[in-house]
């Protein structure tokens, strides 16, 4: 054997022991560059050849649960939202003046509080979209519509709205399931 060949058994052994092997010491060629010139090339393969004692550990065995879901476990409770929505809403703007400005912050918090109270029921895998919308009540009126892609067997939706001598309120919460 020369001297290479001792040192490239050397390194396949001290690889192999750390999981890696080189394919120059089972096999060797020369590729031609288009010069004429031969070039070596060198490959590696990883594996495992012999498992220590903190693969052991992760070997263990594991117990898979089928997560997959057709419908929802728990339903959205509209009742329980339609409460939190005329809570909110009376409790921010019963005895508030209509001003574009605060109305205009308002409609920001009142969302954020309503998102917050509804996420506290934990209702697993729903997402929710909350919007509010304050106005001047001057002896007008308004119609405000909405449209949704959903399944109406695990969709839903609550609304309630808020009058008061200077402004109306209206704030829906839409709950879509997500699978």
């Amino acid at each position: 054997m020369m001297m290479s060949d001792i040192a490239k058994d050397r390194t396949a052994h001290l690889l192999k022991k750390r999981g890696s092997v080189s394919s120059l010491s089972s096999h060797e060629f020369r590729r031609k560059e288009p010069h004429g010139r031969a070039k070596d090339s060198m490959s590696t393969v990883s594996y495992m050849d012999e498992p220590c004692q903190s693969e052991d550990a992760s070997r263990l065995t594991v117990h898979m649960e089928n997560t997959y879901q057709l419908g929802p476990t728990k339903y959205f409770p509209v009742v329980i939202v339609n409460h939190i929505l005329k809570d909110v809403l009376t409790t921010y703007l019963q005895e508030e003046q209509y001003e574009p400005e605060l109305c205009r912050q308002m409609t920001k918090t009142i969302s954020e509080v309503i998102k917050a109270q509804v996420k506290d029921l934990m209702i697993p895998r729903y997402k929710l979209i909350v919007i509010v919308y304050i106005g001047q009540l001057t002896g007008q009126s308004i119609l405000i519509g909405s449209r949704c892609l959903w399944d109406p067997k695990n969709d839903a939706f609550a609304s309630f709205i808020f009058r008061n001598s200077s402004l109306f309120a209206l704030a829906n919460v839409y709950t879509v399931y997500f699978e």
